[in-house]
């Protein structure tokens, strides 16, 4: 096996790895995604793909060998990679010293069928708030505001992985909505708005197909700390439903994924007709 290695990577940027063989057929990649912001500069994140007819000859090893050496290299001190449950992914995993940190379980909404537990819950409000919502990038005169809201994702239950926090400011956010546009896709958010201050309590994002088919994707639902227990999350991600359903008539369903150990966020899933579909596993090796 032959395995040529990338001499270095850019801040927040990617190195990759190509195994072949004797002949210079490709056999198989690692590619290692270092994340980029501040309060995540210990972590990594790890993909490893071996031709199926090349495994268990010792490339995925070699290649995660490898990819582990150039984490330590960039001052790393965790890896991540993702496993499917029930897959050779897991197993593989384990031998090479990841352990499983993080159960991730995804739903979906059926679109098609009786929106009946979306209806019951759509057009409510909470006292003191008010549900705003909006197309691609956010409003001018709610952005400072929504950038600071985006640190209620760093508190949410996320197992025992170590991914540390992610900060945002208003370019960071337009940055963002760009690139789903750019990609052809469509992006939602709704967000509820503090009455007594006009600040942002919570936000849903979600994210259309181009063509408004298909299923669309929850990107986060969050709500700051001080705005719980109000049920802000089940009123936005439920106007949030409401509005799509109005807007693409042709979508066939909503995709969503929450830590196993987030029950609330679950929760409110299950209550607006969100259906089990699998699970998904993030593993941690500690550098």
């Amino acid at each position: 096996m032959v395995l040529t290695a990338p001499e270095h990577s850019a801040p927040g940027g990617r190195l990759v790895w190509l195994a072949a063989d004797g002949e210079g057929n490709p056999v198989g990649t690692a590619s290692l995604r270092f994340f980029g912001d501040p309060g995540q500069a210990h972590l990594a994140e790890l993909a490893v793909r071996v031709h199926p007819v090349e495994r268990r000859k010792g490339v995925g090893s070699r290649l995660v060998e490898e990819a582990l050496a150039g984490a330590g290299a960039e001052g790393r001190r965790a890896v991540v990679a993702p496993a499917e449950g029930g897959t050779p992914g897991e197993a593989f995993l384990v031998a090479r010293g990841f352990r499983k940190a993080l159960t991730l379980r995804h739903a979906r909404l059926d679109l098609t069928a009786d929106p009946g537990p979306v209806a019951s819950a759509g057009g409510g409000t909470a006292d003191g708030y008010r549900l705003v919502a909006w197309d691609g990038a956010v409003p001018e005169e709610l952005a400072a505001s929504y950038a600071d809201a985006r640190r209620a994702m760093d508190d949410m239950p996320m197992g025992e992985v170590d991914y540390g926090t992610t900060s945002w400011d208003v370019d960071r956010l337009r940055a963002a909505a760009r690139v789903v546009e750019e990609r052809g896709e469509h992006l939602h958010t709704v967000a509820a708005v503090a009455t007594a201050d006009g600040s942002i309590a919570g936000f849903t994002e979600l994210v259309v197909p181009a063509d408004g088919t298909g299923d669309a994707l929850h990107y986060g639902t969050a709500v700051l700390p001080a705005h719980r227990g109000h049920g802000l999350a089940r009123l936005m991600k439920a106007e949030s439903i409401d509005r799509t359903r109005r807007q693409y008539p042709a979508l066939a369903g909503l995709l969503t994924d929450t830590a196993e150990d987030n029950a609330a966020m679950r929760r409110v899933n299950e209550e607006l007709g969100y259906r089990p579909t699998h699970e998904t596993y993030q593993y941690q090796r500690l550098l």
